[in-house]
């Protein structure tokens, strides 16, 4: 079973909303090393329809150009790119389709496909899609790049619900301009517990 993994820039308060506003000031060599680790194990990329069309505005134009960031256009051209839209979409981008039928259905298709030598299938941006993902199970590994300012305004990855989503954290780094790059799998519901349960771990004073 593939692995699909999402990548998302990330507020201290949690906005996901557009992060060319806020998130270039923090974009050094190590954040631009785990953007590139996270697209080399992919060789599929699950995008929702604004930011392929973000994407596709952008990135071709990138590599036609033959720029310092060429080499990563080119990669984002020769992955195969599977749009999620309830549009009918045209596709000018090499290597897209958009995907037919159910989100979940296609989704735990795609996932069963052997891909690359088992590589996983990457995501950027499109919220929404996290959101049903993980809603219904099918994320395997949340990468956030949370960066040390509170926007204060715009979209926030999670929204409002009836249920819990409860992660558990696989690893994190601290990069030098105080980006956390934190990487989270889903995880079993914690259990109930209450203050009375809590209160055992705090601090003991002298006996």
């Amino acid at each position: 079973m593939r692995k699909i993994v999402a990548s998302l820039l990330i507020s201290l308060d949690g906005v996901v909303e557009a992060p060319d506003q806020w998130h270039f000031p923090y974009f050094n060599d190590e954040m631009g090393a785990a953007v590139d680790a996270t697209f080399s194990a992919a060789d599929t990329l699950l995008l929702g329809r604004e930011t392929y069309e973000g994407f596709a505005g952008a990135w071709p134009e990138r590599e036609a150009a033959g720029g310092e960031d060429a080499d990563f256009a080119r990669k984002l051209g020769d992955a195969r790119k599977i749009v999620v839209s309830r549009q009918d979409l045209s596709l000018t981008w090499r290597n897209s389709e958009q995907i037919k039928g159910g989100l979940v259905d296609a989704v735990t298709a795609l996932k069963s496909e052997p891909g690359k030598s088992g590589k996983d299938i990457a995501m950027s941006g499109s919220v929404s899609v996290v959101r049903q993902l993980l809603a219904n199970g099918l994320l395997d590994e949340l990468h956030l790049l949370v960066h040390p300012i509170a926007v204060r305004k715009g979209m926030r990855l999670f929204d409002e619900g009836e249920t819990t989503l409860p992660l558990r954290l696989l690893s994190s780094a601290t990069f030098r301009t105080g980006v956390l790059h934190l990487v989270y799998a889903p995880a079993e519901a914690p259990g109930d517990a209450t203050y009375e349960d809590a209160k055992a771990h705090l601090p003991q004073g002298e006996q």
